[in-house]
């Protein structure tokens, strides 16, 4: 998630390609290698709060996102329909002091494999701030409490532990809270974690035996071991040096990762020894991109036009190797 930005990040942010982007695929991708093919397939309402936060893919084609503005889950389809699931409650004051942002909204995603989605929504009040759970054909349904001075906001799913993560980009903090709900509790308070002022820890996955999360403030991709017990082991930086870095998805490709840069509005892959290249920008239609994800060989990243107020949208591409 990103909202308020430094002058610089904010100077970046802004320069935007001129032209809209289609629902067909563009002439002339900027896209560098090993990408290919940048088209937008979905353009979203930013009058109707559609600023694409998180996603989560399914078998068949449907993808899953958060609409955090708008407070909403919602469906899109292969063909690229959009079909509002569920819609949260409005905080009774509004949302104007959920920590770091002064609006409420919906955050991280993941899905189970029997179609249960897992969200996080932050509104700065204790009754609704924390881990929410939607099944198929059900109503939204929070079941752990996150604290209402923080500001939860990346989700990993561990399957096999029947685990949920949650980072708090406020608080500096990696939650931890069962399946079934309950008292979450913290993970990991680590200080590569914390912010520097506005939001720290932020995109989060499960990969080779750890969390892996990023820091927004700092630009930091971070490797956390899950020990045999379950605790957090030490934490180490495996890349520095990408401003405004949200959420992130690996390619299947050892520690390989592409990694949504939302100030710039850029997408970054990373490799293994830490070292990055940028492989999309706004030329491809990017408009402060905040999550990827991968089915197969073909790579999807959400852009919400936080600051460019432009064009929020899901851009896909493939990945050639």
């Amino acid at each position: 998630m990103f909202k308020k930005l430094s002058t610089s990040a904010l100077s970046a942010a802004v320069v935007v390609a001129a032209a809209a982007a289609t629902l067909t695929p563009t002439s002339a991708s900027a896209a560098c290698a090993p990408l290919s093919g940048a088209r937008i397939a979905v353009h979203f309402d930013l009058t109707k709060g559609q600023t694409p936060e998180n996603i989560a893919l399914a078998p068949g084609g449907t993808a899953y996102v958060t609409f955090a503005e708008g407070r909403q889950i919602a469906e899109v389809s292969r063909t690229g329909a959009i079909r509002i699931l569920a819609t949260l409650p409005v905080p009774a004051d509004g949302g104007v002091h959920t920590p770091a942002l002064g609006f409420p909204l919906t955050v991280g995603l993941v899905r189970a494999h029997d179609g249960t989605l897992y969200f996080l929504y932050a509104t700065g009040t204790a009754d609704l701030t924390g881990v929410w759970r939607l099944r198929p054909g059900g109503q939204p349904q929070r079941i752990a409490a996150l604290p209402a001075d923080g500001l939860p906001n990346g989700l990993a799913l561990d399957p096999h532990t029947r685990t949920l993560y949650a980072t708090d980009s406020v608080l500096g903090t990696i939650w931890s809270v069962p399946t079934a709900g309950g008292t979450p509790t913290a993970w990991s308070t680590a200080p590569e974690l914390a912010s520097t002022g506005f939001l720290g820890a932020n995109g989060l996955k499960i990969h080779n035996g750890a969390l892996w999360a990023t820091n927004l403030d700092k630009g930091t991709v971070l490797r956390i071991p899950i020990l045999p017990g379950g605790q957090a082991g030490e934490v180490r930086t495996e890349a520095t040096g990408l401003p405004g870095i949200d959420d992130f998805a690996f390619t299947g490709h050892g520690d390989q990762l592409l990694a949504a840069l939302n100030g710039p509005s850029e997408v970054a892959l990373v490799q293994g020894d830490g070292s990055h290249s940028i492989v999309l920008t706004p030329a491809d239609g990017l408009q402060n991109p905040t999550s990827i994800a991968l089915r197969g060989d073909t790579v999807y990243v959400l852009s919400a036009a936080y600051v460019t107020a432009k064009d929020p949208n899901l851009l896909l591409a493939h990945l050639d190797e």
